[in-house]
């Protein structure tokens, strides 16, 4: 009989897991632990290609009912494309793998009432029969446990601009370098300080690639032989936005000039910028001009930063960001989506091989 989701036994699973030879093995304990959807314990039990997705985008990344919109778009690309989507979150303290229709609207109506749930937030979650909203490092946590090997999401977490100084790195960051799942994503969130996120991945043995585009500031590599060579590390994968859903640089640029006007505050002309993310994304950096301003008078530090900078480009710019912020995740769940399509084909003819 599993323990109850407020045992001491649930919280030592939840915390440290189970892995062997470095990767993530669910027991019969666990799978009495985590809920998985009819759709997805199917997949998963007949090798089809599953793709996991994020549900802190639908509670905190854009209002009722967007958020509930976007959701179903999502899941809707991820099966055109062969695949299964398996939205992850923690309702009523028990981690679903996989959501149903009802449950999606419980999480997009419920918004910002749901914790904000990475890895370390999991068992307090849980133990408290709260409603949680995944972030990277906690859906990567419930993706491997349960076997899937490929997670979209927007864009990952990564060290805070003064991260040398005041230490606050995303957990995301850690999770890549323990977890054997591919991340599509569109990069590191550019109001993050991107030189030293890469650093820190290269410290942790991540696997960096970029998907189609040759701008990418770190190693390229054709294969990955983390599963095979079970290096128990995960692999990060940028996709850039298409050009047709870009945003306008400049009209971002210039609600965020009269806001700082307003303040008092003037741009720096330099501005770091990697054309393999979406253009929106880079002149997000411009925000961090007035990062500690805002911050300091508004008594908003931890996980609440990153949320509290994207609403406000999205408020400054009349929505245009929160487009392209969709627009990016679609594209991330159809490249997803072909990538776990692939991988099961993969694991299919070595299995053949095997067997002859």
């Amino acid at each position: 009989t599993p323990p109850a989701p407020t045992s001491p036994s649930f919280l030592l699973l939840t915390i440290l897991g189970k892995t062997k030879d470095g990767v993530f093995v669910i027991s019969s304990i666990q799978q009495g632990l985590v809920k998985l959807s009819p759709e997805v314990a199917e997949a998963l039990s007949t090798g089809h290609p599953v793709v996991a997705l994020e549900s802190t985008i639908i509670s905190h990344g854009m209002p009722y009912p967007k958020n509930l919109e976007t959701a179903k778009e999502v899941e809707a690309i991820v099966r055109e494309n062969g695949a299964v989507p398996a939205t992850v979150a923690i309702l009523d303290g028990v981690p679903c793998v996989g959501l149903s229709m009802g449950e999606l609207e419980r999480l997009a109506t419920l918004g910002t009432k749901a914790q904000k749930t990475a890895r370390r937030d999991i068992a307090h979650v849980v133990a408290n029969r709260g409603n949680g909203a995944t972030t990277v490092s906690a859906t990567m946590f419930f993706a491997s446990m349960v076997g899937i090997h490929v997670f979209v999401t927007g864009g990952i977490g990564g060290v805070h601009r003064h991260g040398e100084q005041t230490m606050d790195i995303s957990s995301d960051l850690t999770e890549l370098g323990r977890t054997p799942v591919a991340v599509i994503s569109a990069g590191v969130k550019s109001i993050l300080d991107i030189p030293r996120t890469l650093e820190y991945l290269e410290t942790q043995g991540v696997c960096v690639a970029a998907y189609n585009t040759n701008e990418f500031p770190a190693f390229f590599t054709e294969r990955n032989a983390n599963l095979k060579l079970k290096l128990g590390t995960g692999t990060l994968i940028a996709v850039p936005i298409p050009k047709e859903h870009s945003a306008s640089g400049g009209l971002i640029e210039s609600a965020i000039q009269i806001a700082l006007e307003k303040l008092g505050w003037k741009l720096l002309s330099s501005i770091l910028f990697f054309n393999f993310f979406c253009h929106l994304l880079s002149i997000l950096l411009q925000v961090l001009h007035i990062w500690n301003w805002i911050l300091r008078d508004k008594n908003i530090t931890g996980n609440a930063e990153t949320p509290f900078l994207l609403a406000k480009v999205n408020e400054l710019t009349g929505g245009a960001s929160l487009a392209s912020n969709i627009a990016l995740v679609k594209n991330n769940a159809l490249v997803g989506a072909k990538i776990a399509v692939a991988l099961a084909q993969l694991k299919e003819h070595s299995n053949r091989g095997d067997a002859e």
